[in-house]
């Protein structure tokens, strides 16, 4: 009886341990991923902004931010011009290709303009505006082509092979800066943001390209400036909302609030999330701006220098929306 005894109870053992170590694999991956699983942007000034007397404190971890909010000016806004995103010459010095740049650029006009044409007029910048909003990109960390793919390819697979998908791997993430103010008709500064992010490994999507963070980060810049524009505060901890009908529409590439945002194009919509789900590059699913109508240069000015009083010099004249 003793020898069948066991026999029997080492059977559940031998099992386990493989089960057991499996576990530890993919434990030691989540406490990896957890632990360097995000890229990190310096929040710095980088001399774009009419003034930065007005901002607050940094704040945020992953995000980070200094932020002015003239919130009793605000309240007054009813017609907004965009003034077309710029990069400064070491954003523009780490992306070689210009329709790369662009995309980036337009992305974060894009997400301003739709955000901002559901509560106000968008009016071209000859239009008597009571804000110009202007942004500059400061920074770009690229994303690396070939981990990025690796990425893809681990998750791809893991998808396939594992109940859940593991996380991203927590190499070659990219990242962005970008410097944004808004303007009144007298050129006072009624709201700034200093602002950095880097791609992490669980919300970020690896895309085989080396603007493929930067792109996601750029439209969420975008969308979060408007909204504290909209709101005339700074989000909360969490930020969580439902979205309206209109932003879901036009998420899913839907007609935008003005027809002048119809000059930095449409959201890809399902067709984008379906290219960023395999790891496409944004060019391969986003048709960009529609330069050919609306003025907007075919890949973006760079800054010829940083003044350290703000004023904006720049490498082309403005185009006009």
């Amino acid at each position: 009886m003793h020898p069948i005894a066991l026999s029997t109870r080492s059977t559940p053992i031998t099992a386990v341990r493989p089960m057991s170590a499996r576990w530890s694999v993919l434990a030691a991956c989540f406490i990896l991923a957890i632990t360097s699983g995000c890229s990190s942007v310096p929040l710095k000034e980088g001399g774009m902004l009419s003034s930065y007397g007005n901002l607050g404190a940094p704040k945020g971890r992953f995000s980070k931010s200094r932020v002015f909010l003239d919130k009793e000016k605000l309240k007054e806004v009813k017609r907004i011009a965009i003034w077309p995103t710029t990069l400064t010459l070491t954003a523009g010095s780490r992306i070689q290709n210009p329709r790369d740049r662009l995309l980036v650029s337009n992305s974060i006009d894009r997400a301003i303009c739709f955000a901002m044409s559901e509560k106000y007029q968008i009016v071209p910048l000859s239009g008597s505006p009571d804000l110009t909003i202007k942004a500059v990109i400061t920074d770009i960390v690229p994303t690396q082509p070939t981990v990025a793919g690796a990425a893809k390819a681990i998750s791809i697979g893991s998808s396939i092979a594992l109940p859940v998908q593991i996380p991203r791997l927590p190499l070659g993430l990219g990242g962005l800066a970008v410097e944004a103010e808004a303007l009144d008709g007298a050129g006072v500064q009624r709201a700034a943001v200093v602002w950095s992010r880097g791609a992490n490994s669980f919300t970020s999507k690896a895309r085989v390209s080396k603007v493929g963070d930067a792109y996601d980060l750029a439209a969420a810049f975008g969308s979060e400036f408007s909204r504290m524009i909209i709101a005339g505060k700074e989000p909360g901890g969490l930020n969580i909302r439902l979205p309206s009908f209109y932003e879901i529409r036009t998420a899913l590439g839907g007609k935008p609030g003005s027809p002048l945002c119809e000059n930095f194009g449409r959201s890809p919509g399902i067709i984008g999330e379906i290219g960023a789900s395999f790891g496409a590059p944004p060019s391969w699913t986003d048709k960009g701006a529609h330069a050919s109508n609306s003025g907007v240069p075919a890949a973006p000015p760079v800054k010829l220098a940083s003044p350290s009083n703000g004023e904006h010099r720049q490498g082309t004249s403005a185009p006009s929306l």
